[in-house]
């Protein structure tokens, strides 16, 4: 059941007829969905702002996609989640001062649970759990791939940073994955694990996607 429930959650059906058809037009260099790709997040500055409507989620990824959904953009320093990875880790700041802990505590009063968050105490223990994997990186020098994480999702990438690729070879970021991301970036990784989101078909003529798909550390 277990099992049942995280392919529903992952799209896993409409994916596989996804990876087929991108297999078929696109050789097999083409995307597939939840593949691993692995930028520099040292690079990544802007995230996608796709026009009112258009949604570039999780259960997009693999998607090859024409027009111009990657021309809208926004800086990525932007991001609450990202201001406040910065205050905490950056500048000393206490989580509870930081515009995405009071963001949560305001769902809270209303009746919400946030990330499955319930009270204070709960919220404290989520981001002591970040700064642990924030040290624990550090250290490390790089971020674990989903499979070497202990409630790992099954399925390739899914549940990584999420990221879409431009036509120029860009990689942009998208909802999914907020604090690994900043992790990265705030420790200036030379590459972090990103499950590939929607690809225009620029990138693939001009072979960024096989570029991207090649990790420095062989994993």
């Amino acid at each position: 059941m277990k099992d049942i429930l995280r392919a529903v959650e992952a799209h896993r059906p409409q994916k596989a007829l996804r990876d087929r058809v991108n297999r078929l037009r696109f050789g097999a260099n083409g995307p597939l969905s939840d593949m691993a790709i692995f930028p520099d997040p040292r690079t990544i500055t802007e995230s996608c702002a796709p026009r009112r409507g258009m949604r570039l989620r999780r259960q997009s990824s693999g998607r090859v996609l024409s027009g111009d959904w990657d021309l809208s953009r926004k800086p990525v320093s932007g991001s609450r989640k990202y201001t406040s990875c910065r205050m905490r880790w950056v500048e000393g700041a206490d989580w509870e001062e930081t515009p995405v802990f009071q963001d949560m505590l305001a769902k809270i009063s209303r009746g919400e649970a946030p990330d499955e968050c319930r009270t204070i105490e709960e919220v404290r223990e989520r981001y002591a759990r970040l700064d642990r994997i924030f040290a624990e990186t550090k250290v490390r020098g790089r971020l674990l791939r989903m499979h070497e994480l202990p409630n790992a999702y099954y399925r390739r990438e899914h549940g990584a940073v999420l990221v879409h690729l431009a036509r120029d070879g860009s990689c942009l970021r998208s909802g999914g994955g907020n604090h690994r991301f900043a992790i990265a970036k705030l420790l200036e990784l030379p590459e972090m694990p990103a499950q590939l989101g929607v690809v225009h078909p620029d990138a693939l003529r001009d072979e960024h996607l096989a570029r991207l798909s090649r990790s420095r550390f062989g994993a």
